[in-house]
C-alpha cells in the first residue's frame, strides 16, 4: 500500500435528523453494531485509518454508542442547514487539525453496501496535485459519495451551506472527476420499510 497516497482523512457524515426514517437510523441495528457503527468500521479497515464523524442531530445518544471507536467526533451545531453544513465543517476542521493532508474522503453513514475494498480502490486511484476529484458512479452515470476531493478543494468545500451537498462542485469540476463503480449497487438507507427489508435479507 505504500506506493499509495495515505494521508487522506475520512469524513463519516452523520448528523440528520433522519425525518423520512422516523428514528436516527445511525443507530439502528446492523449486524453485531448500528449502521453508523458499520460505516465506522468499514472506514477503520482502509489503508487510511484517520476517521472523523459529523454528528448533529441525537449528539449525545449518537456519541455515547461509538465512543468505543477511534475516531474525531466533530459537532455540527448547524445540522438542520443539511449536508453540506456537514461537509463545511468538517473541512475547516481538516485544514486547520491536518494541514498535511493530501484529500479527504467523504462518506455517508447510510450506505451499508460500501465496503472496505471499494474505499481502497478510490483511495488508490487518487493521484495528488493533480486536482483530482474521485466520485463513485451509480445507474444512470450518476456520481456522488463516497467522493475523494483533493486538498485543493477544501477551502471551496469549507464554504457550503446547503442541502445539496458537494454536488455543485462535482458539477463545476466534471472535466477532472474520475469515477468508479462499486461491485454491488450501492444503497442510501431514507425509508423504515427500505431499511426493514434490506435488513431482512441480509441477517
Amino acid at each position: 500500500m505504500s506506493k499509495y497516497s495515505l494521508n487522506i482523512p475520512i469524513v463519516i457524515l452523520a448528523a440528520g435528523a433522519s425525518k423520512r426514517m422516523g428514528t436516527a437510523k445511525q443507530l439502528l441495528s446492523w449486524g453485531d453494531t448500528t449502521l453508523l457503527g458499520h460505516a465506522i468500521q468499514t472506514t477503520l479497515k482502509t489503508c487510511t485509518n484517520d476517521v472523523f464523524v459529523v454528528l448533529g442531530a441525537n449528539y449525545q445518544a449518537i456519541k455515547n454508542e461509538i465512543s468505543k471507536f477511534p475516531v474525531t467526533i466533530i459537532k455540527n451545531e448547524d445540522w438542520k442547514l443539511g449536508l453540506g453544513k456537514s461537509i463545511a465543517i468538517a473541512a475547516i476542521h481538516i485544514l486547520n487539525e491536518r494541514p498535511k493532508a493530501e484529500a479527504v474522503l467523504i462518506c455517508l453513514a447510510d450506505q451499508p453496501f460500501i465496503n472496505t475494498e471499494f474505499l481502497n480502490t478510490l483511495i488508490q486511484n487518487f493521484v495528488p496535485n493533480t486536482n483530482q476529484i474521485i466520485a463513485t458512479t451509480y445507474k444512470n452515470d450518476v456520481s456522488g459519495v463516497p467522493v475523494i476531493f483533493d486538498k485543493i478543494y477544501l477551502p471551496e468545500l469549507s464554504k457550503l451551506d446547503d442541502d445539496k451537498g458537494a454536488k455543485r462542485l462535482l458539477e463545476k469540476y466534471t472535466a477532472l472527476v474520475k469515477r468508479c463503480k462499486p461491485k454491488l449497487e450501492n444503497i442510501d438507507l431514507d425509508y423504515k420499510e427500505d431499511y426493514e427489508n434490506l435488513h431482512r435479507s441480509q441477517f
